[in-house]
């Protein structure tokens, strides 16, 4: 089969968006499908006035038919709602062709905290670019039921995978650090309420895995924290397993990625009960999840890496992949 897959977050970003879809691409081809992606590095771009390490693209109209036509592809997938996602979304609609869409940001929320834009208009922009999806693929049951509520339909569930042999406690080196170490890897920005992490007291080390808008500004706020930048492959699965605990603050994800890779390598996980984790550690036979992150902390004290490595397997990138081609099935480009 051939796949199109738009996406407005891609290389040299670097989050969850970006490696799931990166993954997937490699997963399909691997199973003998042909994979193409619509991305910002294919059209001049500028930068997102309140986030410039997100490039937006600005020529793209008049080429992504073309595009679109000359792959012939049988499924296209919006991944996102960015300027690409719109015009494929467009193209797709007005040229009466199927497609699916994928929700991966909480979009009224992330813009709400950046830019006090009121949720409640976000969301019924939201509900007009999905309404024509045949699909809207969703990492979770909770996001699914918040995507209901605010009347998005044709919602579906599809999770994320993570590869149980690249992120393995095998990787464990010594960091040099005064331990217990505490791990955030994602980006440091400001909708990650990261503060919430680096003001508590703890003794050990905080260490900060990514980069981001509020890099510096946190950096020079708290300087017990350890911040190491954007870490890749082989070395950012070493900080994960060589780590004791990692710390998910956020409260505005729609799954945390990053959380399967640390239990993948044994890191238990402290986080907030809010749609995201709870999704990741539904069925968990511990309980650590708290609206207080200290408490949760304590709670992820007590987890074996044997249980967290067991739990991270319900997340396999072979059932992930299938999935996602069974949502397309239904929506072939031809009506």
């Amino acid at each position: 089969m051939k796949i199109l897959i738009a996406s407005d977050a891609w290389l040299p970003q670097i989050n969850g968006v970006v490696r799931t879809y990166q993954t997937l691409g490699d997963k399909l081809t691997s199973q003998g499908h042909e994979v193409r992606y619509i991305t910002p590095d294919k059209f001049i771009t500028i930068p997102l006035i309140i986030y410039p390490e997100i490039k937006l693209a600005i020529n793209h109209w008049f080429k992504i038919g073309v595009m679109i036509e000359k792959f012939k592809p049988d499924f296209i997938h919006v991944a996102t709602e960015g300027p690409i996602g719109l015009a494929v979304r467009n193209y797709c609609s007005k040229n009466n062709y199927a497609f699916t869409t994928s929700y991966c940001t909480k979009f009224p929320e992330y813009i709400n905290t950046m830019a006090k834009i009121p949720v409640s208009f976000t969301y019924k922009i939201l509900k007009w670019f999905h309404k024509n999806s045949s699909a809207v693929m969703v990492s979770s049951d909770s996001i699914i039921d918040e995507l209901n509520s605010h009347g998005i339909k044709r919602t579906v569930k599809w999770s994320r995978g993570v590869d149980i042999e690249a992120f393995h406690p095998k990787k464990k080196i010594d960091l040099k650090l005064e331990k217990p170490i505490y791990l955030y890897v994602g980006r440091i920005s400001k909708e990650k309420s990261l503060e919430d992490f680096l003001k508590l007291n703890l003794k050990g080390t905080k260490l900060l895995v990514g980069d981001g808008p509020s890099k510096k500004k946190l950096e020079k706020k708290y300087t017990d924290a350890v911040f190491v930048g954007v870490k890749k492959g082989s070395e950012l699965a070493q900080y994960y397993a060589s780590s004791d605990i990692f710390v998910f603050p956020s409260k505005t994800d729609t799954f945390g990625m990053v959380m399967i890779e640390a239990l993948a390598s044994g890191l238990p996980v402290a986080a907030y009960p809010v749609p995201g984790p709870i999704d990741v550690f539904d069925n968990f036979k511990h309980n650590c999840l708290d609206h207080n992150l200290i408490n949760s902390i304590e709670k992820a004290r007590k987890v074996s890496r044997t249980d967290c490595i067991n739990h991270s397997k319900k997340f396999d990138w072979h059932e992930v992949s299938k999935l996602f081609l069974s949502h397309q099935t239904a929506s072939r480009v031809a009506k």
